[in-house]
Protein backbone atom coordinates (compact mmCIF):
# COMPACT_ATOMS: atom_id res chain seq x y z
CA UNK A 1 0.00 0.00 0.00
CA UNK A 2 1.20 3.60 -0.96
CA UNK A 3 0.39 6.32 1.25
CA UNK A 4 -0.67 8.64 -1.87
CA UNK A 5 -3.20 5.82 -2.55
CA UNK A 6 -4.74 5.49 0.86
CA UNK A 7 -7.99 6.26 2.20
CA UNK A 8 -8.79 8.34 5.45
CA UNK A 9 -10.37 6.22 8.27
CA UNK A 10 -13.49 7.07 9.24
CA UNK A 11 -15.27 6.09 12.50
CA UNK A 12 -17.26 3.03 10.75
CA UNK A 13 -13.64 2.10 10.54
CA UNK A 14 -12.83 1.99 13.83
CA UNK A 15 -16.34 0.69 15.01
CA UNK A 16 -15.24 -2.20 12.56
CA UNK A 17 -11.73 -2.61 14.00
CA UNK A 18 -13.14 -3.15 17.48
CA UNK A 19 -15.33 -6.07 16.42
CA UNK A 20 -11.97 -7.73 14.98
CA UNK A 21 -9.87 -7.04 17.19
CA UNK A 22 -11.85 -7.83 20.11
CA UNK A 23 -10.51 -11.82 20.94
CA UNK A 24 -6.96 -10.76 20.85
CA UNK A 25 -6.58 -7.42 22.87
CA UNK A 26 -7.42 -6.25 26.27
CA UNK A 27 -9.56 -3.65 27.09
CA UNK A 28 -6.87 -2.05 29.22
CA UNK A 29 -7.38 -0.59 32.96
CA UNK A 30 -7.37 3.32 33.45
CA UNK A 31 -5.50 3.88 36.79
CA UNK A 32 -5.10 7.44 39.12
CA UNK A 33 -3.31 8.97 42.00
CA UNK A 34 -3.69 11.17 44.61
CA UNK A 35 -0.02 12.06 44.65
CA UNK A 36 0.49 12.96 40.69
CA UNK A 37 -3.32 14.91 40.81
CA UNK A 38 -1.86 17.06 43.86
CA UNK A 39 1.57 17.50 42.13
CA UNK A 40 -0.01 18.50 38.89
CA UNK A 41 -3.14 20.04 39.65
CA UNK A 42 -5.25 18.12 37.49
CA UNK A 43 -7.38 15.05 37.88
CA UNK A 44 -5.22 12.88 35.84
CA UNK A 45 -6.36 9.03 34.44
CA UNK A 46 -3.75 7.01 33.24
CA UNK A 47 -5.06 4.40 30.17
CA UNK A 48 -2.85 1.72 30.84
CA UNK A 49 -1.24 0.01 27.24
CA UNK A 50 1.70 -1.00 28.86
CA UNK A 51 -0.24 -3.79 30.10
CA UNK A 52 -1.99 -4.79 26.42
CA UNK A 53 -1.24 -7.80 24.71
CA UNK A 54 2.42 -7.70 23.30
CA UNK A 55 3.39 -5.14 26.07
CA UNK A 56 1.77 -1.95 23.90
CA UNK A 57 -0.94 -0.02 22.31
CA UNK A 58 0.26 -1.24 18.73
CA UNK A 59 -1.21 -4.42 19.39
CA UNK A 60 -4.59 -2.89 18.32
CA UNK A 61 -3.70 -1.35 15.03
CA UNK A 62 -1.46 -4.67 14.03
CA UNK A 63 -4.57 -6.85 14.89
CA UNK A 64 -6.18 -5.14 12.68
CA UNK A 65 -4.23 -5.43 10.12
CA UNK A 66 -3.02 -8.99 10.40
CA UNK A 67 -6.60 -10.11 10.94
CA UNK A 68 -8.74 -7.85 8.44
CA UNK A 69 -6.48 -9.50 5.58
CA UNK A 70 -8.12 -12.18 3.02
CA UNK A 71 -6.59 -15.27 3.37
CA UNK A 72 -4.63 -15.19 -0.09
CA UNK A 73 -2.62 -11.78 1.20
CA UNK A 74 -2.26 -13.48 4.86
CA UNK A 75 -0.05 -16.80 3.09
CA UNK A 76 2.45 -14.15 2.02
CA UNK A 77 2.36 -13.06 5.55
CA UNK A 78 3.53 -9.32 6.74
CA UNK A 79 6.49 -7.42 6.92
CA UNK A 80 7.19 -3.95 8.63
CA UNK A 81 9.75 -1.37 9.69
CA UNK A 82 9.70 -0.65 13.28
CA UNK A 83 12.51 0.29 16.15
CA UNK A 84 10.21 -2.38 18.65
CA UNK A 85 6.57 -1.66 19.64
CA UNK A 86 4.75 -1.64 16.42
CA UNK A 87 7.21 -5.19 15.41
CA UNK A 88 6.68 -6.83 18.55
CA UNK A 89 3.11 -6.40 18.08
CA UNK A 90 2.75 -7.23 14.43
CA UNK A 91 4.66 -10.53 15.07
CA UNK A 92 2.02 -11.38 18.12
CA UNK A 93 -1.11 -10.90 15.73
CA UNK A 94 0.93 -12.79 12.98
CA UNK A 95 1.60 -15.35 15.15
CA UNK A 96 -2.32 -15.56 16.20
CA UNK A 97 -3.26 -15.57 12.44
CA UNK A 98 -0.22 -18.41 12.05
CA UNK A 99 1.40 -16.38 9.42
CA UNK A 100 5.08 -15.39 8.44
CA UNK A 101 6.38 -12.03 10.16
CA UNK A 102 9.07 -10.12 8.88
CA UNK A 103 10.39 -7.19 11.09
CA UNK A 104 13.68 -4.46 9.99
CA UNK A 105 14.56 -3.37 12.76
CA UNK A 106 17.87 -0.88 13.35
CA UNK A 107 20.90 -2.63 14.76
CA UNK A 108 20.61 -0.26 18.14
CA UNK A 109 17.14 -1.08 18.66
CA UNK A 110 16.89 -2.14 22.67
CA UNK A 111 17.87 -5.99 22.70
CA UNK A 112 14.69 -6.44 24.84
CA UNK A 113 12.83 -5.63 21.86
CA UNK A 114 14.55 -7.67 19.23
CA UNK A 115 14.10 -10.33 21.39
CA UNK A 116 10.28 -10.11 21.69
CA UNK A 117 9.61 -10.07 18.22
CA UNK A 118 11.87 -13.17 18.36
CA UNK A 119 9.52 -14.18 20.52
CA UNK A 120 6.71 -14.38 19.05
CA UNK A 121 7.71 -15.66 16.07
CA UNK A 122 9.27 -12.81 14.48
CA UNK A 123 12.15 -12.67 12.08
CA UNK A 124 14.26 -9.37 12.82
CA UNK A 125 16.34 -8.62 9.71
CA UNK A 126 18.82 -5.29 10.76
CA UNK A 127 19.44 -2.06 9.23
CA UNK A 128 21.71 1.00 10.08
CA UNK A 129 19.91 3.52 12.73
CA UNK A 130 18.00 6.07 10.23
CA UNK A 131 15.05 6.52 7.89
CA UNK A 132 17.17 6.59 4.99
CA UNK A 133 19.02 2.63 5.79
CA UNK A 134 15.65 1.37 7.05
CA UNK A 135 13.27 2.26 3.80
CA UNK A 136 15.79 0.63 1.63
CA UNK A 137 16.56 -2.71 3.67
CA UNK A 138 12.75 -2.81 3.64
CA UNK A 139 12.15 -2.49 -0.32
CA UNK A 140 14.90 -5.89 -0.42
CA UNK A 141 12.33 -7.61 2.43
CA UNK A 142 9.43 -7.17 0.53
CA UNK A 143 11.00 -7.56 -2.95
CA UNK A 144 11.88 -11.10 -1.23
CA UNK A 145 8.80 -12.33 0.84
CA UNK A 146 6.05 -10.66 -1.23
CA UNK A 147 4.83 -9.94 2.40
CA UNK A 148 2.05 -7.45 3.06
CA UNK A 149 3.39 -4.27 4.16
CA UNK A 150 1.77 -2.74 7.65
CA UNK A 151 3.32 0.48 7.63
CA UNK A 152 4.15 1.23 11.89
CA UNK A 153 1.17 4.02 11.65
CA UNK A 154 0.97 5.96 8.08
CA UNK A 155 -1.76 2.79 7.53
CA UNK A 156 -5.48 3.15 7.94
CA UNK A 157 -6.12 0.35 9.19
CA UNK A 158 -3.73 0.48 11.86
CA UNK A 159 -4.78 4.24 12.76
CA UNK A 160 -8.36 2.21 13.27
CA UNK A 161 -6.97 -0.03 15.29
CA UNK A 162 -5.21 2.46 17.52
CA UNK A 163 -8.73 4.63 17.78
CA UNK A 164 -9.90 1.88 19.69
CA UNK A 165 -7.83 2.90 22.28
CA UNK A 166 -9.88 6.21 23.18
CA UNK A 167 -12.95 4.87 22.53
CA UNK A 168 -12.47 2.31 25.11
CA UNK A 169 -11.27 5.41 27.54
CA UNK A 170 -14.46 7.59 27.15
CA UNK A 171 -16.43 4.87 28.44
CA UNK A 172 -14.21 3.94 31.44
CA UNK A 173 -13.73 7.65 32.19
CA UNK A 174 -16.49 10.21 31.79
CA UNK A 175 -16.19 14.19 31.04
CA UNK A 176 -12.69 14.43 30.10
CA UNK A 177 -11.22 17.85 29.68
CA UNK A 178 -8.02 16.52 27.65
CA UNK A 179 -6.21 13.64 26.02
CA UNK A 180 -2.53 13.26 26.23
CA UNK A 181 -0.47 10.89 24.02
CA UNK A 182 3.25 10.78 22.74
CA UNK A 183 4.15 11.54 19.39
CA UNK A 184 6.55 10.10 16.86
CA UNK A 185 4.83 8.92 13.57
CA UNK A 186 1.43 9.54 15.24
CA UNK A 187 -0.62 6.89 15.24
CA UNK A 188 -2.35 6.83 18.11
CA UNK A 189 -2.46 10.31 18.17
CA UNK A 190 -4.16 10.09 14.82
CA UNK A 191 -6.56 7.40 15.98
CA UNK A 192 -7.55 9.50 19.01
CA UNK A 193 -8.28 12.56 16.89
CA UNK A 194 -10.19 9.84 14.94
CA UNK A 195 -12.42 8.55 17.45
CA UNK A 196 -13.00 11.91 19.76
CA UNK A 197 -13.70 14.11 16.58
CA UNK A 198 -16.57 11.90 16.24
CA UNK A 199 -17.61 10.74 19.55
CA UNK A 200 -16.38 13.48 21.89
CA UNK A 201 -15.54 16.44 20.04
CA UNK A 202 -15.30 18.85 22.76
CA UNK A 203 -12.32 16.80 24.28
CA UNK A 204 -9.21 18.62 23.68
CA UNK A 205 -5.63 16.85 21.98
CA UNK A 206 -2.73 17.39 22.80
CA UNK A 207 0.06 15.42 21.80
CA UNK A 208 3.68 14.87 24.07
CA UNK A 209 7.00 15.33 22.18
CA UNK A 210 10.49 15.24 23.42
CA UNK A 211 12.35 18.32 22.21
CA UNK A 212 15.33 15.65 20.92
CA UNK A 213 12.98 15.08 18.59
CA UNK A 214 11.10 17.64 18.50
CA UNK A 215 9.58 17.46 14.14
CA UNK A 216 5.82 17.11 15.13
CA UNK A 217 6.36 19.93 16.99
CA UNK A 218 8.26 21.81 14.72
CA UNK A 219 5.63 20.65 11.67
CA UNK A 220 2.79 21.77 13.55
CA UNK A 221 4.13 25.05 14.04
CA UNK A 222 5.27 24.95 10.32
CA UNK A 223 2.11 24.13 9.00
CA UNK A 224 3.78 21.22 6.95
CA UNK A 225 5.89 18.16 7.66
CA UNK A 226 9.42 18.82 9.00
CA UNK A 227 11.68 15.27 8.95
CA UNK A 228 14.42 14.23 10.82
CA UNK A 229 16.36 11.54 9.63
CA UNK A 230 17.80 10.06 12.83
CA UNK A 231 16.82 12.33 15.58
CA UNK A 232 18.38 10.82 19.28
CA UNK A 233 16.15 10.56 22.51
CA UNK A 234 15.78 7.91 25.22
CA UNK A 235 12.12 7.96 24.04
CA UNK A 236 13.29 5.20 21.31
CA UNK A 237 9.39 4.85 20.42
CA UNK A 238 9.20 8.60 19.27
CA UNK A 239 12.01 8.63 16.85
CA UNK A 240 9.88 8.75 13.37
CA UNK A 241 8.62 11.24 11.67
CA UNK A 242 5.05 12.33 10.61
CA UNK A 243 3.52 10.75 7.12
CA UNK A 244 0.50 12.17 5.15
CA UNK A 245 -2.14 9.96 6.86
CA UNK A 246 -1.08 11.11 10.41
CA UNK A 247 -0.05 14.65 9.23
CA UNK A 248 -3.59 15.22 8.18
CA UNK A 249 -5.66 13.96 11.96
CA UNK A 250 -2.46 15.77 13.93
CA UNK A 251 -2.73 19.30 11.47
CA UNK A 252 -7.01 18.97 11.91
CA UNK A 253 -8.05 18.03 15.07
CA UNK A 254 -4.44 18.50 17.75
CA UNK A 255 -4.77 21.89 20.21
CA UNK A 256 -1.01 21.62 20.95
CA UNK A 257 2.12 19.61 20.58
CA UNK A 258 4.24 20.20 23.54
CA UNK A 259 7.89 19.23 24.30
CA UNK A 260 9.83 17.65 27.06
CA UNK A 261 13.48 17.43 28.20
CA UNK A 262 15.76 14.32 28.34
CA UNK A 263 15.89 14.42 32.02
CA UNK A 264 12.25 15.99 32.27
CA UNK A 265 11.17 12.19 30.83
CA UNK A 266 13.55 10.29 33.11
CA UNK A 267 11.71 11.99 36.43
CA UNK A 268 8.19 11.27 35.23
CA UNK A 269 9.17 8.27 34.55
CA UNK A 270 10.81 7.64 37.53
CA UNK A 271 7.28 9.68 39.08
CA UNK A 272 4.95 6.66 37.52
CA UNK A 273 7.09 3.40 39.11
CA UNK A 274 7.01 5.23 42.06
CA UNK A 275 3.49 6.16 42.14
CA UNK A 276 1.33 3.82 39.64
CA UNK A 277 3.58 0.33 40.90
CA UNK A 278 3.75 -0.42 37.06
CA UNK A 279 6.42 -0.57 34.64
CA UNK A 280 6.79 1.66 31.50
CA UNK A 281 8.79 2.97 28.83
CA UNK A 282 10.44 6.14 28.25
CA UNK A 283 8.16 7.01 25.44
CA UNK A 284 5.39 6.32 28.07
CA UNK A 285 6.49 9.14 30.51
CA UNK A 286 6.62 11.86 28.20
CA UNK A 287 2.75 13.00 28.30
CA UNK A 288 3.22 13.51 32.19
CA UNK A 289 6.43 15.30 32.12
CA UNK A 290 4.85 17.44 29.64
CA UNK A 291 1.90 18.14 31.74
CA UNK A 292 4.45 18.51 35.07
CA UNK A 293 6.15 21.06 32.58
CA UNK A 294 3.02 23.19 31.81
CA UNK A 295 0.64 22.92 34.54
CA UNK A 296 -1.66 25.93 33.43
CA UNK A 297 -2.43 23.99 30.72
CA UNK A 298 -4.15 21.48 32.61
CA UNK A 299 -5.08 22.74 36.01
CA UNK A 300 -8.30 22.09 37.11
CA UNK A 301 -9.09 19.69 34.54
CA UNK A 302 -9.93 15.77 33.52
CA UNK A 303 -7.27 14.41 31.60
CA UNK A 304 -6.95 11.67 30.30
CA UNK A 305 -2.69 10.27 29.86
CA UNK A 306 -2.47 7.34 27.55
CA UNK A 307 0.25 5.00 29.28
CA UNK A 308 1.23 3.63 25.50
CA UNK A 309 4.08 0.78 26.48
CA UNK A 310 5.70 -1.50 29.18
CA UNK A 311 8.80 -2.84 26.64
CA UNK A 312 11.41 -1.78 28.35
CA UNK A 313 15.20 -3.13 28.76
CA UNK A 314 15.61 -3.81 32.50
CA UNK A 315 19.23 -3.96 32.10
CA UNK A 316 19.60 0.02 30.55
CA UNK A 317 16.93 1.80 32.55
CA UNK A 318 17.46 5.62 31.44
CA UNK A 319 18.49 6.57 35.06
CA UNK A 320 21.16 5.10 35.17
CA UNK A 321 24.89 6.00 34.65
CA UNK A 322 25.56 7.28 31.42
CA UNK A 323 21.80 6.50 29.82
CA UNK A 324 21.68 10.01 28.86
CA UNK A 325 25.08 10.93 27.15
Amino acid sequence: MDGGTMHIPTLADMQSARERINPYIHRTPVMTSRMLNELTGAELFFKCENLQKAGAFKARGASNAVFGLSDEQAARGVATHSSGNHGTCLSYAAGRRGIPCTVVMPRTAPQAKKDAVRGYGGRVVECEPSTSSREAVFAEVVAETGAEFVHPYNDPRVIAGQATCSAELIEQVEDLDAVIAPIGGGGLVSGSCLTLSNLAPQIRIYAAEPEQADDAARSFRAGHIIADDAPNTIADGLKVPLKDLTWHFVRNNVTDILTVSEQEIVDAMKLIWKRLKIVMEPSSAVPLAAILKNPEVFAGQRVGVIITGGNVDLDRLPWMEGALK
